[in-house]
C-alpha cells in the first residue's frame, strides 16, 4: 500500500511535468510568449518539489546517521506528521534509538553497580596507561596512602618512592609485600598488578591490600610456636641437668664428711657424662635450628632431572639395598630440565627418600618410587612416594612445622628445610598421604623455572 502510494505521487509530478512541458512547447510555438513564460516558471517549480520530493528520504537518513555520530540517541523522529513514504524510515530510526537508549541505560547501570561494590571494597585499586595517567582509582586506595587525588601514577615517586619502586619492579602473577610510613604509621602493603588491553591501549591495573595485622598475626603466631618448641626442648635437657647436678652437690658435701667410697665416684661420673650428653644435645639443636634459620638465597643452574634424581638413588643406595626396598624411577621426558639449585634440590630429595625409608620399616614388601614430569600447565613436578605406614591424618597438618617429628630420634627439621627450599624456588611441596598405604611427597616447580 505505502509502495502504491509512492508511485502514485512520483506519477502525479511527471504527469504534471510533462503536461507544463508540452503546454509550455505548444504556447511557444503559436507565440503565445506570455503562456511560454508562465509554464517555464510553472516547469521549475515542478523540478524543484520533484527533488525535494526524491531527496527527503536521503536527508532524513543523513540527519539520523549524524546523530549516531555524536552518540545523541534522545531524538525523536515524527511520525504521523511526515509524508506516509517517509514513516516507515522514521519508525526504523525510532526504534533504534530506543534500543540504543536501553543499552546505554544497562551499560551506566552495570558501571554504577561496580563502582558501589569497588568503593566497598577495603583494597585499594588503581588502573593507569602507559605514560602513567591514571583512569581510575578507588577511595581505599586514596585512603590507605592519605592522598586527596592522584593524577599520575609517578606522582608516588616523591610522595612515597618505596612503593613507586616497588610498583616499577612488579611483575604479574608475583605479589610483593612492601613496608612503608604512611603519617605516623607504619604499614605492610600487598602489592599486586596485572595488565591488559582496551581498545588497543595497554593498562596496568595495581591492587593494593593492608596486610600488616595479618601479617603481624601470622608471625606472632609463628613465634609462640616457636618459642613452644624451644621450650620445650630447653626443659627437656635442663630438668635433669638440674636434677643431676642438685644430687651431685649432696654427693660432693656428703664426701667432704666422709672417705670418698667407689660407689660415690661411680654416681658422680654417671651425672657427669648424662649432664655432658644433654649439654650437647642442647648444643646440636641450637646448631640445627642455626642451620634452619640461615639458609641462604639458591644459586641456579640448569638441572637435569634425571641426573639429580639417579645421583640420589645411588647416595642412598647401600642403606635402601640393605632395608630390601625396590626403588624405581621415571622422568617424563627424558630430558627434562630444571633452573634450580642442585645442592639444595638434593638435600631436599635426601630427607624425603630417608623418611620415607623410615615409613617402610615394617614393610614386608617396600617400594619407593623416584618421578619426574610436566604437567599440563608445564610445571615440572618431583614424587617420591613410597607404600609405608602411611602420616595419620591428625599429624598431617603438622609435619612442616619446624621442629615437629613423631620420631623418637628425629630432629623435625627435614619438611621444615625441604618446605622453605621450595619457597626459595618459588615453588611448594605438597603431600598426599593415607595411613597404612603410603604417602607421596610431591615438589612443583613454577614454569618459568623451565626452559
Amino acid at each position: 500500500m505505502i509502495f502504491n502510494s509512492l508511485d502514485a505521487r512520483l506519477l502525479g509530478r511527471l504527469v504534471m511535468l510533462v503536461a507544463t512541458l508540452a503546454g509550455g512547447g505548444y504556447a511557444a510555438l503559436h507565440h503565445a510568449y506570455g503562456l511560454a513564460l508562465g509554464a517555464l516558471v510553472l516547469l521549475l517549480a515542478l523540478v524543484l518539489d520533484l527533488a525535494r520530493y526524491l531527496t527527503r528520504g536521503q536527508q532524513a537518513l543523513a540527519d539520523f546517521t549524524l546523530a549516531l555520530q555524536y552518540r545523541d540517541f534522545s531524538r525523536q523522529y515524527p511520525v504521523q506528521s511526515v509524508p506516509a513514504s517517509l514513516r516507515p524510515l522514521h519508525e526504523a530510526f525510532n526504534q533504534v534509538n530506543a534500543t540504543f537508549r536501553e543499552l546505554r541505560a544497562a551499560q551506566e547501570g552495570q558501571f554504577q553497580y561496580l563502582q558501589t561494590i569497588l568503593a566497598l571494597l577495603d583494597t585499594g585499586i588503581v588502573s593507569y596507561d602507559a605514560a602513567g595517567t591514571v583512569a581510575w582509582v578507588n577511595e581505599a586506595f586514596k585512603q590507605t596512602l592519605h592522598l586527596p587525588y592522584l593524577k599520575n601514577i609517578r606522582a608516588l615517586q616523591s610522595r612515597q618512592p618505596v612503593l613507586y619502586e616497588a610498583i616499577c619492579r612488579a611483575v604479574p602473577g608475583q605479589p610483593a609485600v612492601v613496608k612503608l610510613i604512611v603519617g605516623l604509621q607504619t604499614v605492610q602493603l600487598l602489592v599486586s598488578a596485572t595488565q591488559f588491553k582496551l581498545r588497543g591501549e595497554a593498562f596496568t591495573l595495581l591492587a593494593f591490600k593492608n596486610v600488616s595485622q595479618a601479617l603481624a598475626d601470622t608471625e606472632t603466631a609463628a613465634w609462640q610456636q616457636l618459642l613452644r618448641v624451644m621450650t620445650h626442648e630447653i626443659m627437656n635437657s635442663v630438668a635433669p641437668i638440674a636434677s643431676l647436678a642438685d644430687s651431685l652437690g649432696r654427693h660432693v658435701q656428703r664426701a667432704r664428711q666422709q672417705e670418698t667410697s667407689d660407689e660415690l665416684l661411680d654416681d658422680v661420673g654417671t651425672g657427669i657424662r648424662i649432664i655432658q650428653q644433654r649439654s650437647e644435645g642442647l648444643l646440636r639443636f641450637a646448631q640445627v635450628y642455626r642451620e634452619f634459620s640461615t639458609l641462604t638465597s639458591p644459586q641456579r643452574t640448569t638441572l637435569y632431572v634425571r641426573e639429580l634424581l639417579q645421583a640420589t638413588r645411588q647416595l642412598l643406595a647401600e642403606q635402601l639395598a640393605a632395608q630390601g626396598i625396590e626403588v624405581t624411577l621415571s622422568v617424563r621426558p627424558a630430558h627434562l630440565t630444571l633452573h634450580a639449585d642442585g645442592h639444595l634440590l638434593e638435600q631436599v630429595l635426601i630427607n624425603l627418600v630417608l623418611n620415607a625409608a623410615q615409613a617402610l620399616v615394617q614393610n614386608p614388601n617396600p617400594r619407593l618410587s623416584l618421578q619426574a614430569w610436566f604437567d599440563e600447565q608445564e610445571r615440572v613436578i618431583i614424587e617420591v612416594k613410597d607404600n609405608g605406614s602411611g602420616i595419620p591424618a591428625d599429624v598431617l597438618d603438622s609435619i612442616f612445622i619446624p621442629f615437629f617429628t613423631t620420631r623418637p630420634n628425629g630432629s623435625g627439621i627435614g619438611l621444615s628445610l625441604a618446605k622453605q627450599i621450595m619457597q626459595l624456588h618459588q615453588g611448594s611441596i605438597q603431600v598426599h598421604s593415607v595411613a597404612g598405604a603410603g604417602s607421596a611427597f610431591q615438589l612443583w616447580f613454577p614454569p618459568l623455572a623451565t626452559f
